[in-house]
């Protein structure tokens, strides 16, 4: 299962940005991806309110974008509540789904990512499914557990054709937004895990794109971006600063099909 495939960076800006600041950054992102080559793909997950600003400056680059979450609902008396259909009517074609920060703050289950990811699939975006292990589960031996069981509870809600349609991002928790990052080989370890298991939903399945994310900086993307399961990175902090994503989005084309 060491086949190699084109690379994806996504961008997840959180609770970050405005107007100004946006502008710059989008701009420098779309310019950069544009030197890219072909096979690796770029996309940013961007606060909602922005998503008129945000396509109207990449539209026409080789940049996609998308959401960090979206309703379990498609529509209805559910305030606050954005529906997937609504981010679409912008041009989005991403979200991101089950991150660790909605699993933990917001008491999301793996019951409700599932939903989300089917909500996310009916309207036509490719859900990033996000697992995950604390470092307490970690030290306890259960990884695997975790993360199979938050994977699995996906999988089992969707036929074949769907499951091939989606992106897992795997984030170890305990390397979010700490500055401390899984080893290349540990990261490796638990995509191997994970490739496992979609794979034994189809062989379409197989080559779903599994992302690494947590504390991904330009001077560890290239060594993490060459492990054989590792298809590119779901970026936090680092992609608010236009260099330092670019820098990583050069480090997966160092190490995509082409590269």
């Amino acid at each position: 299962m060491s086949k190699q495939r084109a690379k994806l960076v996504v961008g997840n800006w959180k609770m970050h940005g405005r107007l100004a600041g946006n502008a710059t950054l989008l701009q420098a992102v779309a310019q950069g991806a544009g030197e890219l080559p072909a096979d690796v793909r770029v996309g940013v997950c961007v606060p909602c309110p922005y998503l008129t600003q945000t396509q109207s400056l990449l539209e026409g680059s080789r940049v996609v974008w998308g959401v960090q979450d979206v309703s379990a609902f498609t529509h209805g008396a559910y305030t606050g509540e954005v529906a997937a259909q609504m981010v679409v009517d912008f041009g989005a074609t991403l979200a991101i789904v089950g991150h660790s920060e909605r699993r933990a703050y917001h008491r999301e289950s793996s019951d409700l990512v599932a939903v989300k990811t089917q909500r996310s699939l009916e309207a036509g975006l490719t859900p990033i499914v996000c697992v995950g292990e604390t470092l307490e589960e970690r030290d306890a031996g259960s990884t695997e557990q975790v993360v199979g069981a938050q994977l699995d509870a996906v999988l089992a809600t969707l036929s074949a054709d769907d499951a091939a349609r989606i992106v897992v991002a795997y984030e170890p928790v305990w390397a979010i937004g700490t500055g401390k990052s899984a080893t290349s080989a540990q990261a490796q370890a638990v995509h191997a895990f994970l490739r496992a298991r979609l794979a034994a939903k189809g062989a379409a399945v197989a080559d779903v794109p599994v992302l690494y994310g947590g504390s991904v900086k330009p001077e560890n993307a290239e060594e993490l971006f060459r492990e054989p399961d590792i298809d590119g990175g779901l970026i936090g902090g680092a992609s608010l600063k236009d260099q330092d994503f670019l820098a990583i989005c050069k480090a997966a084309a160092a190490t995509s099909v082409a590269g």
